[in-house]
């Protein structure tokens, strides 16, 4: 109980300042000249202010409140090594048990990193939890923190915490632990395409070793070299891209016998693969409506390089024009088809014929080219088939049909086929899902027999209109309409002439998105998605092995035709191998080189300067003899705000001094007939003396 007295004037302080003031200076002029009586007056000035100022008694009854104390319990992953997770739970188990025989703590228990989520416990992040613990808890209220971890703490401030209470730190873990691990020092996150790319990584030991170290090097799954590290330096490496989009660079070193972990023995770089400008060599024939709509597209196109060369005139027309007023430049037949031939990407012909500009060997050479990787796409016209058609040189046999020599005129709708509907290049074109298809028509088809690939649009009367094939290593593409020039006019309407034509090139030149047979996988945060390219009515499920081994199926759902989907949800962090058929592909899951792991070594360095700046302490958990136990823990003393916080064998928390208030009584000491009594007594008393 708190007794204190309270004043509760029963006029305002103005009001009784009118009346008392003149009266209390009359009182003292009559005591400073001693007149009679002037004692009694004065007596009475006095009982009739404390009348007026109703002095009242007050008992307040209050209840303490309870200092707050958070225990901080590391869950995250580098908690799992060895016995660091018993070490913990025992450890939490005995310090709930002592905090319990206090009344005055009310005691908070986190787990930092547990989740279902295994994102959350890549990162140790325990000094966020102890600002989240005490978020709704007044600073005089706040005890003190216990944390028990490994120490491996990212958020730890360099110096003393916005916290004023005692923490103090109980680390988990061994105190003579080894281990060794790599990184990458310098990893680009892009490459060009087939080009050798520089990186740097270092090897780092705990028992500063000097000696060499192998290290296995591995680009998408596949290992490319075994590289020998010093331990302790930058390493340099050099490693070829091999492909467009994302690509996965590994570096494995063997475990050591007494090594805490394998899991930082890998170091993953994800480096995204850019092609250089592609070559492309675009050769036109007889001038005609659409000769530019090839050359308009391939030179909005960032991305490639374009040569493009028209023939204005045969060699056997003769009308006396000099050549330096029909060309600017000569067709470099040799160089270009000859010499560089190699050099270009993809090899267009528009609406050409054979009119001996080129040696009958060339088309040979063009052939050759398209068996050993090259890409060839025919743009055919009427000449096509006519007698001066490229199909009756050498070329035919790199060509996927045979022209009929029929030009069909008749308007018609371009349609996908069954199998362009679920073909990369065909698929999900711009107004091909209705019927008709909302795109303009066109008016004339190129007939050809004995079609070879796949033939993934129809013209009219469902004749072959576009067809893709493969010869050798390389690729063919025909396109039997020279009309396409009327879907970028414009002409009702126009239609997707940019995304098909672009397509069709992209997919000759090997663009591996647009791969009939694709298997990619890709993590986003611990989910793994998966997405199948197929022409097949099926994929079947896909097969996924974990990073520690483990065997999953996935099932894959159609998302459009050709297109199959699934994903999975994973809490292990790693590479993790997809199948399909005879397609693989290889994904990361989770934090790229997840600072968990980059030092797993237990220490009491990263929590002592921010511990000791609050009076606390940093102390390793060690086995009890006394009793057995795995953990030995200190005792816990309840101290006050200035008072030392630690000790040898014991921790400190702080005991707060608030308190909640639960009732007040009043007693008024000039209230009732106690009051009027000492009024009447000292008026009475100073009218009697001056009645005389």
């Amino acid at each position: 109980m708190n007794w204190s007295i309270s004043f509760e004037p029963l006029i305002s302080w103005p009001l009784w300042a009118l009346v008392l003031v003149p009266l209390a200076l009359l009182a003292l002029v009559g005591l400073w000249f001693r007149q009679r009586g002037a004692v009694l007056r004065f007596v009475a000035l006095l009982a009739l202010a404390a009348a007026l100022f109703n002095p009242v008694f007050l008992n307040e009854e209050r209840d303490p409140l309870k200092s707050v104390v958070a225990l901080i319990v590391d869950r995250s992953q580098s908690q799992d090594i060895g016995d660091r997770t018993k070490q913990a739970d025992e450890a939490l188990a005995g310090l709930q048990q002592r905090l319990g025989r206090f009344k005055q703590f009310d005691v908070r228990v986190v787990e930092a990193g547990k989740s279902d989520a295994a994102e959350e416990r890549t990162e140790t992040r325990l000094f966020s939890a102890l600002e989240g613990a005490f978020r709704d808890v007044p600073p005089s209220r706040v005890g003190g923190a216990i944390m028990i971890t490994d120490g491996e703490v990212h958020d730890a401030p360099p110096g003393a915490p916005d916290f004023s209470a005692p923490l103090h730190a109980l680390i988990t873990g061994n105190e003579h632990e080894k281990d060794r691990r790599i990184r990458f020092e310098n990893a680009p996150r892009f490459g060009l395409v087939g080009k050798p790319l520089d990186m740097t990584y270092r090897v780092i030991s705990t028992e500063n070793e000097s000696g060499p170290v192998d290290v296995r090097v591995s680009v998408n799954g596949e290992q490319v070299a075994v590289e020998h590290a010093t331990v302790g330096q930058a390493m340099p490496l050099q490693v070829t891209i091999p492909g467009a989009g994302r690509n996965i660079i590994e570096l494995a070193i063997d475990r050591e016998p007494g090594e805490l972990t394998d899991t930082n023995n890998r170091a993953i770089a994800l480096v995204d693969g850019i092609r250089e400008n592609l070559r492309v060599l675009l050769v036109s024939g007889e001038p005609h409506a659409g000769e530019r709509t090839w050359r308009n597209l391939l030179k909005s196109d960032a991305s490639v390089d374009l040569v493009h060369f028209t023939i204005l005139r045969p060699p056997e027309k003769q009308d006396g024009t000099p050549i330096n007023e029909l060309s600017l430049i000569a067709f470099p037949t040799r160089e270009l088809f000859v010499e560089k031939i190699k050099d270009f990407d993809l090899i267009i012909f528009d609406r050409y014929q054979h009119r001996d500009v080129l040696p009958i060997l060339y088309y040979d050479y063009i052939s050759e080219y398209v068996e050993k990787g090259g890409a060839l796409l025919i743009a055919a016209g009427p000449e096509y088939a006519g007698e001066s058609s490229i199909a009756r040189t050498p070329l035919m046999s790199a060509l996927p049909a045979m022209p009929t020599g029929e030009v069909v005129e008749k308007a018609f709708y371009p349609r996908l086929t069954d199998l362009g509907q679920r073909h990369p290049v065909t698929r999900g074109l711009d107004g091909s899902a209705t019927e008709p298809p909302h795109w303009s028509r066109w008016f004339r088809t190129i007939g050809v027999q004995n079609p070879q690939g796949e033939v993934v649009m129809k013209g009219a009367d469902n004749r072959p209109l576009l067809l893709l094939d493969r010869k050798g290593e390389g690729r063919v593409g025909m396109l039997l309409s020279d009309q396409g020039w009327l879907w970028a006019r414009g002409f009702e309407g126009g239609g997707p002439h940019v995304q098909l034509y672009r397509r069709i090139a992209h997919w000759l030149m090997k663009e591996p998105e647009l791969e009939e047979e694709r298997l990619t996988a890709e993590g986003r945060g611990m989910v793994l998605e998966i997405r199948r390219q197929t022409m097949a009515d099926e994929p079947g499920p896909a097969q996924i092995i974990t990073p520690s081994g483990k065997t999953l199926a996935v099932k894959l759902e159609k998302s459009e035709p050709g297109v199959f989907l699934g994903s999975v949800q994973t809490s292990e962090i790693g590479l993790i191998q997809v199948a399909n058929g005879d397609l693989t592909a290889l994904a990361h899951v989770g934090p790229v080189n997840a600072p968990e792991f980059a030092d797993v070594v237990s220490t009491e360095d990263r929590l002592k300067a921010p511990a000791e700046a609050t009076g606390g302490s940093v102390r390793r958990l060690t086995p009890s003899a006394a009793t057995g136990s795995d953990v030995s823990l200190p005792s816990i003393v309840p101290v006050r705000s200035a008072g030392a916080a630690s000790g040898n064998d014991w921790i400190g928390l702080r005991t707060t001094d608030d308190s909640v208030l639960k009732a007040v009584s009043r007693v008024p000491l000039f209230g009732g007939f106690l009051g009027l009594g000492l009024l009447l007594l000292a008026m009475g008393s100073m009218w009697y003396r001056e009645g005389r």
